[in-house]
């Protein structure tokens, strides 16, 4: 039960990058938008190249443009209040804007997975059973697994911001980050929150391991199946094509699962503030960056768009 004499809170302030002066904050504020920048403009030419060309029109780039549109929206909901805070560390944001930052959050936080799974799966149909890749990974198979990704992140935010809402804010209104999250806003409430560190460990638990499982037998399956490849070029064709998305999945669930899956006694905010940052404002430039501009089919398209001769031909 909230304690007697408290004062309800109705808005919150984030602690942020506020302990930094003035200059290390401008510093991080022109770091910080230049990735975002970079993040955004990247995600963008990635749609439209593989909107464009004809030859990108495959589940694999399918997958790749249903990222970067995730990974935009992803962005946004975080960076530009964050950049605004560097400026105006006192800046404050009322309930109703938190809990919608934390849904739009969590929505294409999660959606990031599934998509990251449902990339995997295509990478092992292609590489163990090629002859029926076209067959099983149809246009109705893909729009399923996209929608399907999308609906478990706004079902799992709606579980989360309904749980982490329903409870009691009073006296303490300072949130221990740079964005509304579960585990600070957990801390501010005022009344036992253990069904709720509950519910974020299960929900944890079913949007990191369970992907990263899913992840990890098919790429197991993967590797074995290229190591019987006859032909050395054949296997260095087979690595190249999962080399990018097991970077991407590797740093997106590594940093996701030292915040969320470690136990609340050995939670330092300090250290998760800055392994956020790494997942918030650096992981969704590696879309555009490593998973996707480092491909040959990707840089043929984007020449190819801006009326330069391709460099196969």
């Amino acid at each position: 039960m909230p304690k007697k004499n408290s004062t309800v809170v109705t808005e919150f302030l984030f602690e942020g990058f506020s302990s930094f002066g003035w200059q290390h904050r401008l510093g991080l504020f022109i770091a910080f938008l230049t990735l975002y920048l970079l993040t955004l403009s990247g995600n963008v030419i990635i749609v439209t190249i593989i909107r464009l060309d004809r030859h990108l029109h495959t589940p694999m780039y399918f997958f790749l443009s249903m990222l970067s549109i995730s990974e935009t929206f992803y962005t946004i909901a975080i960076i530009p209040r964050m950049l605004a805070g560097l400026l105006n560390p006192r800046q404050a944001i009322d309930i109703q804007g938190c809990a919608t930052q934390l849904f739009f959050y969590l929505t294409f936080g999660i959606n990031n997975c599934f998509l990251l799974t449902a990339m995997g799966y295509d990478r092992y149909v292609a590489i163990c059973n090629p002859l029926r890749y076209s067959v099983i990974m149809g246009k109705k198979a893909c729009i399923l697994l996209a929608s399907g990704s999308l609906g478990i992140g706004l079902s799992m935010a709606i579980v989360q911001v309904t749980s982490v809402f329903g409870l009691p804010f009073c006296d303490g209104f300072v949130i221990a980050h740079f964005f509304c999250d579960v585990r600070p806003l957990l801390k501010l409430a005022c009344t036992d929150t253990t069904i709720n560190e509950i519910i974020n460990f299960v929900v944890s638990v079913c949007v990191l391991v369970l992907p990263m499982g899913l992840v990890f037998i098919s790429y197991v399956v993967i590797i074995s199946t290229i190591f019987k490849i006859s032909s050395a070029e054949g296997r260095k064709k087979a690595f190249a094509t999962c080399a990018s998305h097991l970077t991407v999945v590797i740093i997106h669930y590594g940093c996701a699962s030292i915040i969320y899956l470690k136990p609340k006694s050995q939670s330092s905010l300090g250290q998760d503030r800055l392994i956020s940052v790494t997942y918030t404002v650096i992981t969704p430039l590696l879309n555009p960056v490593v998973y996707s501009l480092r491909n040959k089919e990707v840089k043929e398209a984007l020449r190819k768009a801006i009326g330069l001769r391709p460099l196969s031909s």
